[in-house]
């Protein structure tokens, strides 16, 4: 399986935090999924470090080279992606949290995600 993991478990997994829930913890470590993460979670971590979050007190580059490093392979925002963001229904506001919902989709990769709110979006969304 193809696994989009979004923004908040990319961060725990680099931190290896206690906060990762058992269920995403398998699905990472199992060896038949394909694991990637989106330019946009990137984007969104120097975006919100910037402002000083702190729940984003995370170096976007280290962490982009710890997830090439062990394995995860890279998603580019493309045009399709953006587009298919007009079809979403209005549920979460949140834009990074959409374009990845419209990555998931365009891609038919499973986005794994903890936000309750984002998981309502498709069945492409698994809940961790």
């Amino acid at each position: 399986m193809k696994l989009l993991i979004d923004t908040h478990l990319l961060i725990w997994v680099a931190d290896n935090a206690a906060r990762l829930p058992p269920p995403a913890r398998a699905l990472i470590a199992d060896p038949e999924n394909a694991l990637f993460f989106s330019v946009a979670s990137l984007w969104e971590i120097a975006t919100k470090s910037g402002l000083n979050r702190a729940d984003f007190r995370v170096n976007a580059r280290l962490l982009r080279r710890g997830l090439i490093d062990n394995g995860y392979h890279e998603l580019a925002i493309l045009g399709a992606h953006v587009v298919a963001i007009d079809t979403l229904p209005p549920i979460h506001k949140d834009p990074f949290d959409r374009l990845l919902v419209a990555q998931a989709i365009v891609e038919d990769m499973v986005l794994l995600t903890n936000d309750r709110v984002v998981a309502q979006y498709h069945d492409l969304v698994r809940l961790a």
